[in-house]
């Protein structure tokens, strides 16, 4: 049994829920995709920011291409107060779970965008009492380079 399932969010159109109970420190989903050089990323107009792109930082010099059906990790959403994270190893990423989590409960990460002069035009729907309003956050290894929500 998959931990997870695809179901309506409140935050967005869709998200990913507990399928049962998940532990502290259990890895739930692999975040999967295409590597692409860092220089693709940033002159390829299929990530152009004014589209919603499903793009993560690896290192300095390979990010990972999410936007595919089969990475469904694509539909975790964001939240100020999340119950997942983010963590890597060489060219993989993993979502794991920071707390335990309740079946049925969305999965939910940081962002993490970068707080830079457009950080407004990505308002943060969470709804949770931590919501800052905006999807930003400074000192993240693992970000997301940018997402429409």
């Amino acid at each position: 049994m998959k931990l997870y399932k695809i179901k309506k969010s409140k935050i967005d159109k869709n998200g990913l829920y507990a399928n049962k109970d998940i532990k502290k420190g259990t890895k739930i989903i692999e975040y999967k995709g295409k590597i692409i050089s860092v220089n693709r990323s940033a002159n390829d107009p299929k990530f152009d920011n004014e589209k919603a792109i499903y793009l993560f930082n690896i290192n300095k010099r390979y990010d990972l291409d999410g936007d595919f059906k089969f990475n469904t990790a694509r539909l975790i959403n964001h939240s100020c107060d999340p119950n997942c994270e983010v963590t890597g190893v060489g060219l993989k990423i993993w979502v794991s779970a920071i707390k335990d989590i309740k079946k049925n409960e969305e999965l939910s990460y940081d962002y993490g965008f970068s707080f830079d002069k457009d950080y407004k035009d990505y308002p943060c729907r969470c709804g949770s009492k931590k919501c800052i309003g905006f999807i930003v956050r400074e000192g993240s290894r693992w970000r997301i380079k940018k997402k429409r929500i």
